[in-house]
């Protein structure tokens, strides 16, 4: 779902991908939640008005992002349906993230592809049933997600399958590797905890272990059909880009979907995200506040706040990243970097990486 013509230097005028929270209702609780989700929504959601009115303004982008509708469950959002067709009346591609419960039926992906949907996320945390439905709090939500899986198939809805590392499931993937290979997805999306929400009380691998991640997820990439990706460790971008210039097998054009090309896209540089009462954010995983919608515009705030300007500069993060040669495809997580430290700009905490040919920052 991204556009094959952009480029980085669109990042200053337009993100890629818009992240838009619906509503934070959602009846799981699951361990590493970046909203803390609730039963009900919550006091202030944007009305269906107010929503629209922000999809118009998501729509004024020259170049349009991507929109993913998520949660909480977006599910719970009664008026879920309606503002898809809204936003694809205004030519945006649309994606939705749902929650593995049982509003997450067939005919709701049925309705979800009537209305415009043309990619589904959903998570899948664990090899086995155990992992899984400890990660998600209730027993039978592994099964319930791979009949998720089962109906995007016979709805003919392509899938992005999400998957949360932390220290109870690192042991596990090369067999979640495995057992996407069976379920017909389009994307395998690695993310990396950030310990924010309810992710504070989770155990996140110690850096050298991504080291070991990394070289999984690169396997993984050369013998499955599914594309992989990373989220909060763009350092897998390094990762990448190193095995391309050492091995003989590095990946050759037209060998298939095994890797997106590094734009270079992080927190706040190439990615929005939008809170259910109109918060504007860097990124989901990112709380810092830039604004209030729709008191103010996001197509304003993305490009003129001074925190989306910082972010988009790789040449002002501080540390090692600052120095990277590295920097400009991979720049950090800069979530993570703001969750240990309280800066934004710091250094990645969770990379071992030592630059080669250290950049003189200006920071």
């Amino acid at each position: 779902m991204r556009p094959t013509d952009y480029t980085p230097e669109d990042f200053d005028r337009h993100p890629l991908m818009f992240y838009y929270e619906v509503t934070q209702a959602c009846d799981l609780v699951c361990a590493h939640c970046r909203a803390s989700a609730q039963p009900e929504p919550a006091p202030g959601e944007l009305t269906p008005e107010q929503s629209r009115l922000l999809i118009d303004q998501v729509a004024s982008f020259e170049r349009t992002p991507v929109l993913v509708f998520t949660g909480g469950d977006p599910l719970k959002r009664p008026d879920l349906f309606d503002l898809i067709r809204y936003a694809v009346g205004k030519g945006l591609e649309v994606a939705l993230t749902p929650s593995a419960t049982p509003l997450a039926t067939l005919e709701a992906f049925r309705k979800a592809k009537e209305a415009g949907v043309r990619m589904l996320g959903i998570s899948l945390d664990g090899a086995d049933a155990p992992t899984h439905d400890a990660f998600r709090g209730w027993e039978g939500s592994f099964e319930r997600t791979l009949q998720m899986l089962a109906n995007a198939r016979r709805v003919g809805l392509p899938v992005q399958v999400n998957t949360s590392i932390t220290r109870r499931n690192f042991h596990q993937l090369d067999a979640l590797a495995d057992l996407l290979a069976e379920q017909g997805i389009a994307m395998w999306s690695v993310f990396f905890l950030v310990p924010v929400g309810r992710g504070v009380d989770e155990e996140r691998i110690q850096p050298e272990e991504y080291e070991i991640a990394f070289e999984k997820l690169w396997q993984a990439a050369q013998r499955q059909l599914y594309a992989v990706k990373t989220t909060e460790a763009p350092h897998y971008r390094r990762y990448v880009l190193q095995q391309k210039e050492t091995s003989e097998k590095s990946l050759q054009a037209g060998r298939g979907p095994s890797h997106r090309a590094p734009l270079g896209v992080w927190d706040g540089r190439g990615v929005m995200f939008v809170s259910h009462t109109g918060e504007i954010y860097p990124a989901g995983f990112l709380p810092v506040v830039c604004g209030q919608f729709p008191e103010v515009s996001v197509v304003e705030t993305y490009r003129n706040h001074p925190t989306f300007r910082a972010l988009r500069d790789p040449d002002q993060f501080k540390g090692k990243c600052g120095m990277c040669e590295y920097r400009s495809i991979c720049g950090g997580s800069r979530a993570r970097a703001y969750a240990v430290t309280g800066d934004y700009l710091e250094s990645e905490p969770d990379c071992v990486y030592v630059p080669e040919q250290p950049f003189e920052s200006v920071a």
